[in-house]
């Protein structure tokens, strides 16, 4: 048993904890006289409807899986501490980064994001970042990728981004008809596609990635004044990326890899973290920047907004139950606290609803009521629906009221500033806006000669099983990058149809 690792070993170790077994109950709470059989006429049957263990049994079992995510279905979560290390009060009056020592405790998700809940960890794709504080003005969710910026800019594209992620529709394989397809006629994807590719797109392990908030959020400190940011949280233990041979080998013999790796390097005390950092930016700042701030497709030039710390991430415990404490948790860019707010990102705007929308369809419209959600107590005037654990009592449930109730807090509505909005409503395609230029700094200023071999044999590799016209379209789009990334992967792509044509 000394070579089963802590994963393998999680029953044997419960089965050790215990002093005795507990006396099975229904879930009415009475001791149940038997568990191995139905309540039949005779030793052959028929089962008597008036079986109540087993009804329950059966009942509770054809309803115990609820919708898997639409994105990010399958991941890992981990529960520890955030500390305030270095000050920036200066920026943000959040109450999570008052004092330098303070800790918060979190809860974070990590995860793949086109796969269903049973694919493999070990693939080429973003991974989900998502972390939760709980602190003593609410809850914070910082949901993120470990990835600084995403593959489109304006939220009208993201149903139809995904759908090229996932299956086709008829065959119900994944495509590289679609997936390319989307990619090519969007060429903001550029930047991160070529992210993607190059050796980052397939971590080893949630431990060996650094995450990033990605968008642009706005942190407002005591005196109302606002700063611009970006949230940074690299990984302590180094960044470790696996090679790709590695990958395809463990998504057969491993598929759980990143799972089982988080698990048993908390269980055996090696607990991973990361520190934060943030970039500011001013308003002025961002107005005069030569491209769009709020643009997700878009990094902030670490020379000119350098990386400010101010924090650390610790993961000390593995969830008890991955039920009620992974796949229940629910993370939303709309659960903000006091000092830090949204920005005009189009990208978080489009979110901000989103998130919580899906949580009502999978988890119930009391999703927040969930102990690993929000473990306190809420006052608010929203009563009922399924699910309702803190229903308030005999408080009013209407605003105003001449009862009594919960109001506002005179001191948090001073954070909360107006803020201007200018420009005339339309529907602007910003297609056609810089969508390179970025790109090409991380291809020359970012990857080394061979890190670009990497990249260009997993594009070549992935996009020679795209149609012909989608193949050249994309290498048109490669030579507003480089014309020789371009030419490469044009000369990799025939290597590849000389190849099947001799077979």
């Amino acid at each position: 048993m000394a070579t089963r690792d802590k994963a393998t070993n999680q029953l044997v170790d419960y089965k050790n904890s215990l002093s005795q077994n507990d006396v099975a109950t229904t879930s009415h709470g009475t001791r149940i006289p038997e568990k191995d059989a139905t309540m039949t006429v005779g030793i052959r049957g028929p089962v008597l409807i008036q079986d109540n263990h087993f009804i329950e049994e059966i009942a509770h079992f054809d309803r115990e899986r609820i919708p898997e995510r639409v994105v990010h279905a399958k991941g890992a979560g981990a529960f520890g501490y955030f500390e305030v290390t270095h000050d920036i009060s200066k920026y943000s009056a959040a109450k999570v980064f008052s004092t330098i020592g303070k800790k918060t405790p979190v809860a974070v998700r990590f995860s793949t994001v086109g796969g269903e809940a049973g694919s493999a960890d070990t693939v080429r794709d973003p991974r989900g970042f998502a972390v939760k504080f709980y602190t003593e003005d609410g809850i914070w969710d910082l949901v993120g990728n470990n990835t600084p910026i995403f593959f489109i800019r304006d939220p009208i594209f993201f149903p139809s981004f995904i759908h090229t992620q996932k299956r086709n529709p008829q065959t119900h394989l994944k495509d590289p008809d679609m997936f390319w397809d989307f990619h090519s006629l969007r060429p903001e994807t550029m930047h991160q596609f070529l992210f993607l590719f190059a050796d980052r797109g397939i971590p080893d392990g949630y431990r060996h990635m650094n995450g990033y908030g990605s968008h642009t959020f706005k942190l407002v400190n005591k005196e109302g004044k606002v700063h611009y940011c970006k949230f940074h949280y690299k990984t302590d233990q180094g960044i470790k990326n696996l090679d790709v041979k590695k990958a395809e080998v463990l998504s057969g013999t491993d598929p759980d890899y990143s799972i089982r790796d988080l698990f048993n390097a908390i269980a055996n005390g090696q607990y991973p973290s990361w520190t934060y950092y943030l970039q500011i930016m001013t308003p002025e700042q961002a107005t005069a920047c030569k491209f769009n701030p709020f643009d997700l497709t878009k990094i902030w030039p670490h020379a000119d907004y350098p990386l400010i710390k101010f924090g650390k991430m610790v993961l000390n415990r593995n969830p008890e139950n991955y039920f009620a404490e992974v796949e229940q948790i629910a993370f939303s860019p709309a659960h903000l606290v006091p000092g830090i707010e949204p920005s005009p990102d189009k990208m978080l705007q489009g979110r901000l609803f989103a998130y919580g929308d899906t949580h009502r369809h999978r988890l119930g419209p009391n999703y927040l009521q969930l102990p690993v959600n929000c473990p306190f107590k809420v006052r608010n005037f929203q009563r009922d629906g399924p699910m309702c654990f803190n229903n308030q009592g005999n408080a009013p449930n209407y605003h105003p009221n001449s009862f009594g109730g919960p109001d506002v807090d005179e001191d948090v509505k001073t954070l909360y500033q107006p803020f201007s909005v200018a420009g005339d409503a339309y529907r602007y395609d910003t297609g056609d806006q810089d969508n390179f230029s970025q790109a090409r700094d991380f291809y020359h200023g970012v990857l080394d000669g061979a890190a670009k071999e990497r990249l260009i044999s997993n594009i070549v590799n992935n996009l020679s099983a795209a149609s012909a016209f989608i193949q050249d379209r994309c290498v048109r789009n490669f030579a507003q990058v480089d014309k020789n990334l371009s030419e490469r992967i044009a000369e990799g792509l025939k290597v590849v149809q000389r190849t099947k044509a001799n077979l």
